[in-house]
């Protein structure tokens, strides 16, 4: 029932936000401009050059201070965007021991971060230099509580990467084909082997099993108990 509830939300949320988006395109063509889409294409056409070349972003597009900030505005607001979905599929997928709240927050904020940080250092390979030192420097630490969780913080930072370069169309696939993709893989509980930990599986049935366990520990000590 919750995988169900999963892919209609997924499914509705996708469908909603590309509507808008395309409704408001059809409004006001000019509007295109600021959307920090199409740089997929300017990576896949791209000829061989300077590999320490500067990459061409979408907010070259705009030629004065408050549009390069409303295009800003828009590519951060379409990060978050896309990384919503991204922590309902965790957070349906995850039973309450390995549930870890401050991971969720991590992926709404982290692609913040990232949309702007390539917008800095796009085309300054000093200041990408400077900003591997001073990250170094900080030498940020955090324990997962799941190995696997590893996986949405690098999907969090894909797809600032991607909003930071103006090719947000490249997160919104990563993140569909991931989120349907980790849904189904929860669904059939695909690669599950009896008496080893199971990482992708239903809440109910974890809830289930450990419950039991529980209950099969209390009536063992009970009886303990009374001999």
């Amino acid at each position: 029932m919750v995988f169900r509830m999963l892919f209609v939300r997924l499914t509705v949320f996708y469908l909603v936000v590309t509507g808008a988006v395309l409704g408001v395109v059809a409004l006001d063509p000019s509007l295109s401009h600021f959307l920090p889409i199409g740089g997929a294409q300017t990576l896949l056409s791209a000829t061989s050059g300077d590999p320490l070349g500067g990459v061409q972003i979408g907010a070259e597009k705009v030629a004065n201070l408050g549009s390069s900030i409303l295009w800003l505005f828009v590519a951060v607001a379409g990060a978050m965007l896309t990384t919503i979905p991204v922590t309902w599929t965790y957070m349906a997928s995850r039973n309450r021991a390995e549930y870890d709240q401050a991971l969720v927050e991590t992926m709404i904020v982290l692609p913040i971060a990232v949309t702007a940080i390539v917008v800095m250092v796009h085309n300054s390979l000093a200041l990408a230099f400077s900003l591997a030192g001073i990250v170094g420097g900080v030498r940020f630490r955090n324990t997962l509580k799941s190995s696997g969780d590893a996986i949405y913080i690098l999907l969090a930072i894909g797809i600032g990467l991607a909003a930071g370069i103006g090719a947000l169309e490249i997160a919104l696939v990563m993140t569909v084909m991931f989120n349907y993709a980790f849904a189904l893989l929860w669904m059939a509980d695909y690669g599950a082997k009896d008496g080893t930990h199971r990482y992708l599986r239903s809440p109910e049935a974890s809830a289930g099993g450990k419950d039991a366990d529980t209950d099969r520990h209390d009536q063992s000590g009970e009886g303990s108990e009374v001999g």
